[in-house]
């Protein structure tokens, strides 16, 4: 099993992305990226720590590729939104790619470039080495299967659902 880490905004939002993907055993809404120990969703959301709203997602390569989780994840997001995320703005909104490895951190740029090339517009995606990722609540588990009609307020509310 392998983990990859995605700030995609919203991570009640795009986790429910990843959750029916094939090969994806596992997501887990936290905090990532920033230098605080256990940071608590309110402090994440008022901006009070370095951390993004951010997704580990565990996965089995032999089903899932990390390129196919790069793609799903740029093709759920905006890209060229560097203040967060639809209707969720501020730094613990803006989108980034958590790397582990030199191949993953490769992957992730190639995919940015491609986007910008056919796009002709500069992506505010931030690749970063992986340093830091903390589990949120229990009630920000799964929160799409737990609260599906508030879930799907969320998505219309904030535009990821048109």
């Amino acid at each position: 099993m392998k983990v990859a880490y995605f700030a995609g905004g919203c991570f009640w939002c795009i986790a429910s992305v990843f959750d029916n993907l094939e090969g994806v055993k596992n997501v887990t809404s936290g905090y990532g990226g920033g230098d605080e120990e256990n940071p608590t969703y309110l402090e994440v959301k008022k901006q009070l720590t370095s951390h993004r709203e951010t997704i580990k997602i565990e996965y089995d390569e032999k089903i899932c590729s990390y390129e196919q989780l790069v793609d799903t994840f740029l093709g759920n997001v905006d890209p060229f939104d560097g203040d967060g995320q639809y209707i969720d703005r501020g730094f613990s909104y803006t989108l980034a790619i958590y790397f582990l490895t030199e191949e993953e951190k490769r992957i992730a740029e190639k995919k940015i470039k491609e986007i910008e090339v056919k796009e002709n517009k500069k992506v505010k995606i931030s690749v970063e080495m992986y340093k830091s990722f903390y589990r949120a609540e229990e009630e920000h588990q799964s929160y799409h299967l737990k609260n599906k009609e508030a879930f799907e307020r969320e998505l219309i509310e904030s535009g990821r659902k048109k």
